[in-house]
């Protein structure tokens, strides 16, 4: 079965990314089980790279970091709703990717085994009318997936500006029905 991981990198509740997002998720199959996690409502301590630190041993991850990895593991799919700041992912989103470089030394978790195979999928609204903007977001995404072995779903983007201006994208709304083709 398949099961689809969105996590929402806004800043704020119910903002143009995550209506887009869930406007996508609304057209998935009935037999697609959904998890939306807010990475704000689980907040990670700056992550320490201490790879190079001779005699660390990474210990298994507690707390909200063991709510992220439990849920990455047992997706699928990952689709990643985060609005474009400063031409790319956010802050929360770009913390929750460092951590993925811890959770490759945890042992037992596979990590980077285990997310082979699975597809990774971006959402993100911008207030930028040139979708190119968005390129640095979409490229941060589809490299790291590309690394992990996971297919790229692909990106869908709209635009938008004050919060509800995404329901004036047509466009977006329109592809939105159909990004997540499966099976297809």
């Amino acid at each position: 079965m398949r099961k689809f991981l969105f996590l929402v990198g806004s800043a704020r509740s119910g903002g143009n990314t995550e209506e887009l997002a869930r406007r996508a998720a609304a057209h998935l199959p009935s037999d697609v089980a959904q998890q939306w996690l807010h990475l704000r409502d689980l907040p990670l301590p700056d992550f320490q790279d201490v790879r190079h630190v001779p005699g660390t041993v990474y210990s298994q991850p507690t707390g909200n970091e063991r709510v992220l990895l439990d849920a990455t593991l047992e997706a699928t799919d990952l689709v990643v709703a985060s609005p474009l700041y400063w031409y790319s992912v956010s802050a929360a989103t770009k913390l929750y990717l460092d951590y993925w470089s811890g959770w490759f030394r945890v042992p037992g978790a596979d990590f980077k085994a285990r997310m082979r195979g699975k597809t990774m999928w971006a959402i993100s609204v911008i207030s930028e009318e040139d979708p190119a903007r968005a390129d640095p977001l979409l490229g941060t995404l589809k490299i790291s997936a590309d690394y992990m072995g996971m297919h790229w779903g692909g990106g869908l983007l709209g635009y938008a500006n004050r919060p509800g201006d995404i329901l004036a994208d047509e466009k977006a709304l329109g592809e939105a029905k159909r990004f997540f083709v499966l099976g297809g």
